[in-house]
């Protein structure tokens, strides 16, 4: 039996499944506005801040029960994204729907925020070991290069205060970036140890390379292959697994992609985990070159457990039965207007524990555009077997 078959029989979704989250891309034109902010909305709404409930389940692995808090909505937009057909949708998430998987770890997210937008106990170490093994890999001579931070001046800091009523919360102005500079590039860390590398002169693919915002699949395949090649150093992998993702379009009906990198794992559950928190992701500008390359490299030594996950058919029954978080407006309706899924790892900041959940594509019949773009929301539905979880979600008719 066929991947997409397999899925069909257990789900009664008609069409395969979409792998992964498209990346932001920085520096794009005008319209894709609306993804970015049904990012920032879902990472502060659902942002699924996770932590450890008291209780335990009454039989089975003794595992620290898991509660999921809700935050409030105080961004616009919703997540949702902008296709012909679902198909139009790709990326390269590990898993699919024929991965025999049972058990998936939680983690703690050791690099939360904190209520004044800062990253609680920074690892200054850490920051500045990436930073400096970044700027390596680039041929910077860092020890020639003076380690810079983040900190405004006295002055800068005074006048900051007097618009705060000069009631400045204690660590506002602790360091929030290592930065290294030379004539070519500017590195920096910040404290959720992800490293910026920017471009001074933003560096064009040779000829017959297309590395550009709306670029299409093969081109951008193409691209991510030079670019692998290239900046093998900078990747710093032994064996990176190329991901062209994304296919969605903006309001003018202009589709695009992103290039990203991970480590291929010893097994399914380390690609996973790879694909979500360690990656290499480069970006072009508004003029088809590279400008900016980020390594996110998510510090996940903290296991809380390996956690037993559902199957889809079991999400799905989930995700009928209204236990589910979403940043849509529309209560789910059936299954019938369910068009893909897809089990993912939120990473949002924000996020106390990262935990598996399987992400469904909803097709908005109220959303579609006049030429013809159909919108799909995402509903979340947790991937942890339910008697693990204190409060499984209850979609109440709002922003969840």
């Amino acid at each position: 039996m066929r991947g997409k078959d397999l899925f069909e029989a257990i789900t009664g979704l008609d069409d395969g499944l979409v792998a992964g989250p498209a990346e932001d891309k920085p520096g794009k034109k005008p319209g894709r506005g609306r993804w970015l902010a049904a990012a920032a909305c879902f990472a502060a709404v659902l942002s699924a801040a996770f932590f450890f409930g008291r209780g335990r389940p009454a039989e089975g692995p003794r595992l620290p029960m898991l509660a999921i808090e809700e935050g409030d909505a105080d961004a616009m937009g919703y997540e949702g994204y902008l296709a012909y057909d679902i198909t139009d949708l790709i990326s390269a998430n590990p898993w699919n729907e024929n991965a025999l998987i049972t058990h998936l770890p939680v983690i703690k997210n050791k690099r939360t925020y904190n209520g004044i937008q800062r990253v609680e106990n920074p690892d200054y170490p850490r920051m500045e070991r990436l930073l400096k093994e970044t700027a390596e890999s680039l041929g910077m001579d860092v020890e020639n290069i003076p380690l810079t931070n983040d900190i405004p001046d006295g002055e800068t800091q005074k006048m900051i205060a007097e618009k705060m009523g000069g009631q400045v919360p204690e660590g506002y102005f602790d360091i929030g970036r290592l930065i290294l500079e030379d004539d070519r590039y500017r590195v920096e860390a910040d404290t959720a140890c992800t490293v910026e590398v920017n471009f001074k002169t933003p560096v064009r693919l040779p000829e017959g390379y297309r590395f550009e915002h709306h670029s299409g699949y093969e081109d951008a395949l193409r691209a991510a292959e030079y670019i692998k090649k290239e900046y093998a150093e900078l990747i710093g992998m032994k064996d990176p697994v190329t991901c062209v993702a994304g296919g969605d379009f903006n309001i003018y009906g202009e589709q695009s992609y992103s290039i990203s990198f991970y480590e291929r794992g010893k097994d399914l559950t380390q690609d996973i985990l790879n694909y979500h928190f360690d990656t290499v992701c480069f970006y072009p500008d508004d003029d088809g070159a590279l400008f900016l390359v980020r390594k996110n490299g998510m510090d996940l030594s903290e296991v809380v457990g390996e956690y037993p996950v559902i199957s889809p058919k079991e999400a799905l029954a989930l995700l009928e039965g209204g236990n589910y978080a979403t940043t849509v407006p529309y209560p789910f309706k059936s299954k019938e207007h369910v068009k893909k899924a897809e089990l993912v790892y939120r990473a949002g900041a924000r996020e106390k524990l990262f935990m598996p959940y399987y992400r469904f594509y909803v097709e908005l019949p109220d959303e579609k555009l006049e030429n013809g773009l159909k919108d799909y929301g995402a509903y979340y539905v947790p991937a942890v077997e339910g008697k693990y979880i204190e409060n499984m979600p209850v979609w109440d008719g709002g922003f969840s």
